[in-house]
């Protein structure tokens, strides 16, 4: 039985789709359901399709850092002491020259404020990961952090004071959704999030660790919590919880510490 209610633990938003995060204390939701500039921008091709780490993990090689506020972008490349610094708003076609330059193809910027570039369209709002989770994967990994798997995974919002895989309690059966809330938000938790290639590889260098979605998948059967919805597991592949965040949120502010409610917290 928890004895600590559940609590919000900490806030990551990734202002530009596969480049490096941020930890912030609050966070705005839009109407749309994402948390204020995450995954405002995004890299795509000539074709359209998203520059990630899904399709080139040459991604991994690059570090940034934002802010926001000033739309001041720095780009660094792994084992390089050189910075590269460019404004979103002033400087987009240098910006553009030097990606495309790293990548070694035509590369764009391009930005959605209104509701970002979600991973998935059907279930838009804010990822969510129990602390424990995170711990209890890293274990299974000898030279894994829990902060090296916490870049890997990406998950926007982090619960403290519950056992891992709490998180498989916000969401039911297929068609279904669950309801909690964080703070003055609702949430409706939609399924289990299907994991990518990404998680197995090292966020600083793309090597891929050996056997991970293997392992993943034979440890979450194994421990897969008496609490969860066993159908919605396809395959075992799966951590965090993917959820939508109704129209009716929209100016709401998350904070860290704020108590997350749902019909389904006693373990």
């Amino acid at each position: 039985m928890s004895t600590t209610s559940p609590y919000l633990a900490a806030i990551f938003i990734y202002p530009i789709k596969s480049l490096n995060g941020l930890a912030v204390t609050q966070s705005t939701l839009l109407k749309s359901g994402a948390l204020q500039h995450d995954r405002e921008f995004a890299l795509r091709d000539e074709k359209g399709h998203f520059v990630n780490a899904k399709r080139n993990a040459k991604i991994h090689l690059l570090r940034s850092s934002l802010d926001v506020d000033l739309r001041i972008l720095s780009l660094q490349v792994e084992g390089s002491s050189e910075k590269f610094i460019f404004s979103l708003d002033h400087e987009r076609v240098a910006l553009e020259s030097w990606l495309s330059d790293y990548f070694g193809f035509p590369v764009h910027v391009v930005q959605n404020s209104l509701a970002g570039f979600p991973d998935d369209t059907h279930a838009s709002g804010p990822t969510v990961i129990s602390t424990k989770t995170l711990e209890v994967v890293a274990s299974w990994f000898p030279e894994l952090t829990v902060d090296e798997l916490r870049l890997r995974l990406r998950t926007n919002l982090e619960i403290g004071g519950v056992p891992a895989f709490w998180e498989d309690k916000l969401f039911t059966e297929a068609n279904s959704s669950m309801e909690f809330q964080v703070g003055e938000v609702l949430f409706e938790g939609i399924y289990p999030c299907q994991r990518c290639i990404v998680p197995s590889r090292n966020s600083r260098t793309g090597e891929v660790y050996p056997q991970f979605q293997k392992i993943v998948m034979a440890k979450r059967e194994e421990l897969l919590p008496s609490w969860t919805t066993p159908s919605r597991f396809n395959h075992f592949y799966r951590l965090a919880v993917n959820t939508n965040v109704p129209e009716s949120e929209a100016g709401k502010i998350l904070r860290i510490g704020d108590t997350v409610y749902s019909d389904n917290n006693q373990v």
